[in-house]
């Protein structure tokens, strides 16, 4: 498998778990946001569910921006623009760590870090 496929497949991935992310901030919020949040007061959730899913909207669109580079037919434009949602999730998952609980630098930066090397190795 090439460097282009993994690259493709890691950001896919990366776009699909934000999608996920999306869903569960908008939408989940007090079922499935309490058992992934669980250091968080379970009395906070319905309070803070706009602030929720205002998070989940801008998970949103990291998603559909990784996901625009698939409808772009020139390699390196798409490229471009995969380098810079990545970088976007990457800030946003270290940011978390830093901020939220550490645990959102492996699952949101580590798997965007893969892809990010994988589509500057195809380049």
């Amino acid at each position: 498998m090439n460097t282009l496929r993994i690259a493709e497949i890691l950001t896919a991935l990366v776009a699909i778990e934000h999608i996920y992310i999306l869903w569960m901030e908008m939408f989940a919020w007090e079922t499935v946001g309490k058992r992934t949040f669980r250091s968080l007061p379970k009395d906070l959730f319905k309070p803070t569910k706009g602030l929720a899913a205002n998070q989940g909207l801008y998970n949103g669109f990291l998603a559909a921006g990784l996901s625009w580079t698939f409808f772009i037919s020139e390699a390196n434009w798409a490229a471009n623009i995969r380098i810079f949602f990545l970088g976007c999730v990457i800030v946003a998952g270290v940011f978390g760590a830093l901020t939220a609980a550490k645990k959102i630098f492996v699952v949101q930066a580590v798997p965007a870090i893969l892809a990010l090397i994988f589509v500057i190795l195809s380049c």
